[in-house]
């Protein structure tokens, strides 16, 4: 199946656009993980399990993983949202953005090292760059376009022919880059205004919307901005506010209560 119809799939069978974001940071989790070798491992297959039936995606951030040289722990959870959790597609958030030669090789590593169903990448070097990640027709590609750091505005915003960059990025990503449908495109919470000139672009191409919970977006308007036609057409990421709503040993039950909410907070306004 394709990232696509997965993707469309977890929709309707969770009712949810909530995709939860998996940033592992040791220093914030409970005293009984401390310490121990499969930590960033077993906390993040905890929150999986706690919250799998709520969302429609879920995205690890590989920084958080590789910086602890857990990329085989990074393996194993991908793995196992796969075995236990099949049709929920998982996001690898690596920002890669290089040459062709060089994206083949990130490519590799997404789809076939760690099995990802799809990738964030970093369209700024253009078209070639992108294509190596499209050779993988059942995976989904999604570049930034409008992201939800104060510090995008100073390249994004930029005017390049009488549109915004942003609005190029988008303009491109959907219409002359996605012949094969794979494209998706990362537009930040925090710019509800640029979340709807992103939708009057490209469509129904997935957004996928960081920038709720601990970044302060607004739910409401994030969801009347970005939502497509049929109320879907979204991938609205909480990390921090989910993973460390609690502090003890029933950190998992805290997770789910606060994907709850958000999920019913999104869906008040679909």
């Amino acid at each position: 199946m394709t990232f696509t119809r997965q993707l469309a799939a977890a929709w309707q069978k969770n009712d949810s656009l909530l995709c939860v974001g998996l940033d592992p940071d040791p220093a914030k989790f409970p005293a009984e993980l401390k310490g121990r070798d499969d930590r960033i491992f077993d906390f993040c297959k905890t929150i999986v399990d706690a919250t799998a039936d709520l969302v429609c995606a879920f995205k690890p951030q590989i920084a958080y993983f590789a910086a602890r040289r857990a990329e085989d722990q990074l393996e194993a959870l991908i793995a196992h949202i796969h075995e236990k959790h099949p049709g929920i597609p998982v996001i690898l958030d690596s920002k890669r953005g290089d040459i062709g030669s060089t994206a083949e090789q990130y490519a590799i590593e997404a789809f076939e090292r760690f099995k990802a169903d799809a990738v964030t990448i970093n369209p700024y070097m253009g078209r070639d760059s992108v294509e190596p990640y499209l050779a993988y027709p059942d995976k989904g590609v999604i570049l930034l376009c409008r992201t939800s750091n104060p510090g995008g505005s100073d390249l994004q915003f930029l005017d390049v022919g009488g549109e915004k960059l942003y609005e190029r990025v988008a303009r491109l990503a959907s219409k002359d880059w996605n012949t094969t449908g794979q494209i998706g495109l990362v537009v930040g919470a925090t710019f509800p205004a640029e979340i709807a000139r992103v939708r009057e672009i490209v469509g129904d191409v997935p957004l996928l919307v960081p920038g709720i919970g601990a970044q302060g977006g607004d739910i409401e308007a994030t969801v009347k901005a970005g939502r497509t036609a049929n109320a879907t057409g979204l991938m609205i990421n909480s990390s921090r506010a989910i993973l460390y709503a609690g502090k003890d040993e029933n950190f998992h039950i805290a997770a789910r209560a606060a994907a709850l909410d958000t999920r019913k907070a999104i869906n008040l306004y679909r």
